[in-house]
């Protein structure tokens, strides 16, 4: 026991002299190409709704519902945003190695939990397995590798995140048609091939993201990149001083930061929530000419293209904050996003099918970028010392948004259908209020200023005090 106890303890893994630190990208990308199967959740829906009848079109009564689905998903997006708060400052005490060991624990074991739920037909198993234990895996993941991403890439801050959060967005691209396949595979093994299919995803997870484990390293004290030389004059939202994660939440610099990230995130929930049913729906073949709407598969191929938008915009608008700084950056995030969630109906009702994709597909590269480009704002307002700890109190925001955006869009988007609105014109008054929620961000954002000195972390003062 004291053998794997010293391997998992934070001076086990300072890096020696000579260690290349592009070895940690992979390392946090192991962990949240992994985690980001969360997005691609939606692909157990139907098979999870048929377990009783065998039949995705022709559920039975003692069958699960899609509203009691829809829970696991918000359950476990909750506990990431809780978790992420809680442990943040034990991660930033205990190191990246044992926080990364402790989520591929949960998230692995969230999936063998919520396996055995299955195969029993117990939904409060399946919610305590992948929403309860599984989201406080996503959340102790998610935040694992960002602070020390940051102290390896002091002169590219933007950059070091995105790389990371990246690799959570590209997650559904290879969680989705991996569990696609593995149910096809197992369908004759097991009702819908669920069970099995979650045992193996679990299983291959928990493999995954040990090789972010073991190889995970933490810079030497005072380490800095090779011919790096620390600007002498920062602008004011640039510290160079440090604000520990207690104090932090006391400044309004962290709430307006909150702010911004829970309007952003509920914003794009907006664009995701109706991407297909809308394309559908306003380019359909009644619409467009017979032959030429937008078929299911074509709006399934949309929705993909939208997923690798938010993909590489979290690496493009995360470098980019590096050149262009990040207030600026999410002003670009709110300025040009008001307009173009205002146009969307517009192009919509016009049926301007070739930039309604395009305009949707910035949308949701800076809704990506929104993700990546918030810890490096954290930590040009509050330092390295425990970015990782204020970056997961922040992270409630995206719990707030991922229950609020469901819920204002689909009741926005029902109350004009109950009004006999169609198409296009149903989802009008979803964008609009979702163009409200970013002036609402954009205010937000132009009310940062620079920490005050009071608040910065005076570590001879609290020699003294103890």
């Amino acid at each position: 026991m004291a053998t794997t106890t010293s391997w998992l303890d934070r001076s086990r893994t300072i890096a020696g002299p000579g260690f290349n630190r592009w070895l940690i990208p992979p390392a946090a990308l192991a962990v949240h190409l992994a985690i980001g199967q969360a997005y691609a959740f939606s692909v157990f829906k139907k098979p999870m709704g048929a377990l009783i009848s065998g039949n995705v079109d022709a559920p039975a009564p003692t069958d699960w519902t899609a509203g009691q689905l829809a829970v696991i998903f918000s359950i476990a997006i909750v506990l990431l945003g809780l978790s992420a708060a809680v442990f943040g400052k034990w991660l930033e005490r205990v190191g990246p190695r044992k926080a990364m060991l402790a989520s591929a624990l949960c998230f692995g074991g969230g999936f063998f939990i919520a396996a055995l739920g299955v195969h029993l037909h117990s939904i409060w198993l399946v919610y305590f397995g992948y929403g309860f234990v599984g989201g406080i895996g996503l959340g102790i993941g998610y935040i694992s590798p960002v602070s020390t991403l940051i102290k390896w890439f002091p002169d590219r801050p933007g950059v070091a995140t995105g790389m990371a959060i990246m690799g959570f967005g590209g997650g559904a691209m290879i969680g989705s048609p991996l569990a696609v396949a593995l149910m096809a595979y197992f369908k004759d093994s097991a009702p819908m091939g669920v069970a099995p299919t979650m045992l193996t995803m679990g299983a291959i997870y928990l493999v995954f993201m040990m090789f972010g484990v073991i190889t995970i390293r933490v810079p030497a004290e005072g380490w800095k990149p090779a011919g790096y030389v620390p600007a002498t004059q920062h602008t004011s939202l640039i510290t160079t001083a440090n604000v520990d994660a207690d104090t932090a939440i006391k400044t309004p610099q962290f709430w307006l930061l909150w702010v911004v990230l829970c309007m952003n995130v509920t914003a794009g929930i907006g664009v995701l929530e109706t991407a297909s049913p809308l394309i559908q729906e306003t380019f359909s073949d009644a619409s467009m000419g017979t032959g030429l709407g937008v078929t299911a598969a074509a709006a399934a191929g949309f929705v993909g293209l939208l997923s690798l938008f938010n993909l590489v915009g979290r690496f493009f608008w995360s470098s980019a904050s590096d050149k262009l700084g990040r207030k600026p950056t999410y002003m670009i995030y709110f300025g040009l996003g008001i307009a173009l969630y205002a146009l969307v109906p517009t192009l919509a009702g016009n049926h301007s099918l070739a930039l309604f994709v395009i305009v949707c597909c910035v949308i949701l590269s800076m809704y990506g970028g929104g993700f990546a480009t918030i810890p490096a704002y954290l930590r040009d307002l509050f330092g390295t010392m425990q970015v990782g700890a204020i970056h997961g109190r922040l992270l409630t925001a995206w719990s707030t948004a991922g229950i609020l955006g469901p819920l204002i869009v689909n009741y926005l988007h029902q109350n004009q259908k109950d009004k006999g609105l169609t198409g296009a014109e149903a989802y009008q008054t979803v964008f609009y209020v979702m163009a409200g929620l970013l002036v609402v961000g954009f205010i937000a954002n132009l009310l940062v200023t620079a920490v005050n000195e009071k608040y910065h972390y005076k570590e001879a003062a609290r020699r003294v005090a103890a």
